[in-house]
């Protein structure tokens, strides 16, 4: 796979990422071990993970692997914090004590001195904005990490946040963007082309459901049938997104490849820096990698307009 560009920074990431949501949960450490070593040898460099993932399990199957299976120096190894559990469930915390607390336990989970990039999970509205971009900057200074970020941010409070910090020092946003979900084409993008930051795509292949996979029924062994992801497929299991589904799967056809090519080569034609793909199996993972797809402009011209995103006052007048 190629390389691209981070953003207005200096920083080569993979231009398809490796996620961590189900390791150490529905992955196992023997199969995360298989992923990252196939990911590696196929070129890949950025490993997605969260101090969220499994309540930590994700980064501790990470870092058992990390100068074991592969070289540290030959990941791009991307965290996120602000996310954190409580007795009452996950609860939004981006103080600057939270977020530095989790950046610390994760580093101890990872088993490294620092990551690449660490990203703020999700906004928090009892936050200013100025202690975050504070934070981040501390961060960047006491060498936890090389590069920072916002993941899931609304684009004012990207905007607010990367004029804080001292220019181009917010390296990305991380932010869902498939043919399904494709919310953040009326603000976010252009927000984070104006601030120099780079676009990490979360689930290209809209949460499963662009590989077709879904189109009859729901498999026993998918995520729609896990009592803790179902709720995570479910949005996007309804009616109003068959069209494009199915689109995908024609355009598929006619192509002579696997619908969720077409679904990646889409996202990676929008000019993202990586689309994080979380395969929770070899089996998933292997045509991923041997993607090679190019749309013809018909075909992305047919799914842009299938899948165009509502648009109104003030993006549209």
């Amino acid at each position: 796979m190629d390389e691209r560009v981070l953003g207005a920074t200096g920083l080569r990431v993979s231009s398809v990422g490796l996620g961590t949501l189900t390791w150490g949960r529905d992955t196992d450490a023997h199969t995360a071990a298989e992923l990252l070593r196939s990911f590696v040898d196929a070129g890949g460099t950025l490993v997605d993970t969260a101090a969220s993932y499994g309540d930590g399990a994700a980064e501790l199957v990470v870092g058992t692997l990390l100068g074991d299976v592969v070289d540290r120096e030959d990941v791009v190894l991307c965290t996120k914090g602000g996310v954190r559990q409580t007795a009452g469930g996950a609860r939004v915390d981006s103080s600057r004590r939270a977020l530095l607390d989790s950046l610390d336990a994760s580093l101890a989970r990872l088993r490294t001195d620092h990551v690449d990039v660490f990203c703020v999970q999700q906004p928090d509205p009892a936050t200013p904005c100025d202690e975050v971009a504070a934070t981040l900057e501390h961060v960047l200074v006491s060498g936890r990490a090389r590069y920072v970020a916002l993941a899931n941010h609304p684009a004012w409070r990207t905007v607010r946040v990367a004029d804080l910090l001292a220019p181009h020092r917010l390296a990305a946003v991380q932010v869902e963007y498939s043919l399904l979900e494709r919310g953040v084409e009326r603000e976010l993008l252009a927000a984070a082309a104006e601030v120099g930051a780079g676009v990490l795509a979360w689930s290209p292949l809209g949460r499963g459901v662009l590989t077709g996979k879904y189109r009859r029924s729901v498999p026993a062994d998918s995520r729609a049938a896990s009592a803790h992801l179902a709720g995570f497929v479910a949005p996007y299991l309804g009616t109003d997104t068959a069209p494009v589904v199915d689109a995908v799967v024609t355009a598929a056809a006619g192509l002579d490849i696997e619908p969720l090519e077409v679904a990646l080569a889409w996202v990676l034609a929008q000019g993202v820096a990586s689309a994080v793909v979380g395969a929770r199996t070899p089996a998933q993972l292997a045509p991923v990698l041997a993607s090679r797809a190019a749309l013809p402009a018909e075909i992305l011209a047919a799914l842009d307009e299938v899948s165009a995103p509502a648009l109104g006052y003030p993006e549209r007048r």
